[in-house]
C-alpha cells in the first residue's frame, strides 16, 4: 500500500519541494496549510493571506489537494500568550521553538494523523535517523535521533530540540538532506511557483512591520531609568520589555559627560527598580557568562547516562558551536559551563545540545553565571 503522507505547506519553496519529492518517491501526497495568526498589521495586510495563495498555486502544479486548518486560537494560546507572559517578566522568549513544539507538531500532527495520514512533512532543514535495533527487535520501535541539515547555513535542529520520539516516528524532513541552492533549482525546474520566492525571517505572527511597534500593541510602555552599573542616569526607556541583551540601536544615550564617545550596550535588568543598565563596549565583561541553568529542560531521547558529560551548545540560532561540561543536577536542571566566556547568553532564550551532527534537546535559560563570578 502506499503510504499517506501530509505536508505542511506554507508557501514558501522549501515545503514546496517537500511535497515535490515525496510525490517523486511515491508518496500519496495532501497537503495543510496551517492559518497560526489572524491579527492585521497597520496597513490592514495579514501575513498568511499571500503564502496560502502560493500554496494554492504550488498545489495546483503538483495536483494534490490543499486544505486550509484556522489553528489561530491554539497559537494563541499556546505561544503567544507563553510570548507575552515572557516578555511582561523581561525575558526575551524564542516562540519559533515552541511554535514547532506546540502548533506544528502537536495539534498540526494531530489534526494530519485523524485525517488518515501514516506521516506529517515539513521542510525543515534538519534529517532523522533510526538508531540500530538489537537482534530480534523491531525497527518501528528504534529510537530516531534529530540531526542537523545536511546545509550548515541552513540547518534548523535548534527550532526542533523540543521534539520527542512521537513526532519524530510520524515525521519526514524531505529537504534535509539538500543545499538549499539543489532546493531551489529543483523547484524551479519542477515549475513551481515559489522557486524564487524569499526566505521568512523573524517570527511568523510579526512579519515586515517594526518588532517593537508590535509589542507596545499588546504590553503598555513602562518607562524608566537608563543606568550604568555604578548607578548613574544616562538616559530614559520605555519599558524594559523593548530591549535584549547585547543590544546597541534604540536606546537614545547620547553624549554623556565623563564619558568616552564609545557606544553603549544594554548588559542587564533591573526589575525590581525597572532600571535598564548599560555600560560600554562590545566585549563589556558584563555581557560575558562562563556558564548557565536551565529550566523545562527536554531531551530528544533517553537523558544521557552519565550526570557530567561534555558536549557543544548554542545559546541563540545561527551562533557557531561553542564546546561546553554539562551537569544533571537533582530536580532535572541543567548546569552549562562553557570551555570560553560567551557574550550576552540571554534568559528566555533556548539552549540547545549537540553531540557532534546529533541534537541532545534543549532548554529554556534561567540563570547565567558571569565571567568574574
Amino acid at each position: 500500500m502506499t503510504a499517506k503522507v501530509i505536508v505542511g505547506l506554507s508557501g514558501g519553496v522549501d515545503s514546496s519541494v517537500a511535497a515535490l519529492r515525496l510525490l517523486r518517491q511515491g508518496y500519496e501526497v495532501q497537503a495543510l496549510f496551517m492559518k497560526n495568526w489572524s491579527e492585521r498589521d497597520e496597513s490592514g495586510d495579514c501575513v498568511w493571506e499571500a503564502d496560502v495563495e502560493d500554496a494554492l498555486a504550488v498545489c495546483d502544479k503538483l495536483r494534490i489537494r490543499l486544505r486550509v486548518i484556522d489553528l489561530s486560537a491554539e497559537y494563541r494560546d499556546k505561544v503567544f500568550s507563553d510570548f507575552l507572559r515572557e516578555y511582561r517578566r523581561g525575558l526575551t522568549p524564542n516562540p519559533d521553538v515552541l511554535c514547532n513544539q506546540e502548533i506544528k507538531f502537536r495539534a498540526f500532527m494531530d489534526h494530519a494523523l485523524a485525517l488518515g495520514a501514516e506521516r506529517i512533512a515539513t521542510g525543515h532543514y534538519a534529517r532523522i535517523v533510526k538508531d540500530r535495533v538489537a537482534p530480534g527487535g523491531a525497527a518501528a520501535d528504534a529510537n530516531r535521533r534529530l540531526l542537523r541539515g545536511a546545509d550548515a547555513d541552513k540547518d534548523q535542529s535548534y527550532f526542533l530540540c523540543r521534539l520527542g520520539q512521537r513526532q519524530l516516528r510520524r515525521s519526514l524532513f524531505p529537504v534535509g538532506e539538500l543545499q538549499k541552492s539543489a532546493v531551489r533549482a529543483a523547484a524551479k525546474k519542477a515549475g513551481l511557483p515559489t522557486h524564487d520566492k524569499k526566505d521568512s525571517v523573524g517570527i511568523c505572527f510579526i512579519g515586515a512591520r517594526s518588532f517593537r511597534d508590535f509589542l507596545g500593541r499588546h504590553l503598555p510602555p513602562d518607562k524608566g531609568p537608563i543606568m550604568t552599573e555604578r548607578g548613574r542616569v544616562v538616559g530614559e526607556h520605555d519599558g524594559v520589555h523593548f530591549y535584549t541583551l547585547g543590544q546597541r540601536r534604540g536606546l537614545g544615550i547620547g553624549g554623556v559627560r565623563g564619558c568616552p564617545q564609545a557606544p553603549w550596550y544594554v548588559v542587564g535588568k533591573n526589575r525590581a527598580h525597572n532600571a535598564l543598565i548599560v555600560a560600554q563596549g562590545h566585549d563589556h565583561p558584563a555581557l560575558l557568562r562562563r556558564g548557565l541553568r536551565t529550566r523545562d529542560m527536554h531531551w530528544i531521547g533517553a537523558p544521557p547516562d552519565a550526570p557530567r558529560f561534555a558536549c557543544t551548545a548554542k545559546t541563540r540560532y545561527r551562533q557557531a558551536d561553542q564546546p561546553c561540561t554539562a551537569t544533571v543536577e537533582g530536580d532535572g536542571r541543567l548546569r552549562i559551563a562553557f570551555r570560553r566566556p560567551q557574550r550576552a547568553v540571554t534568559p528566555g532564550q533556548y539552549v540547545v545540545l549537540y553531540r557532534d551532527e546529533e541534537c541532545l534537546g534543549g532548554g529554556v535559560i534561567d540563570e547565567t553565571d558571569g565571567a568574574d563570578d
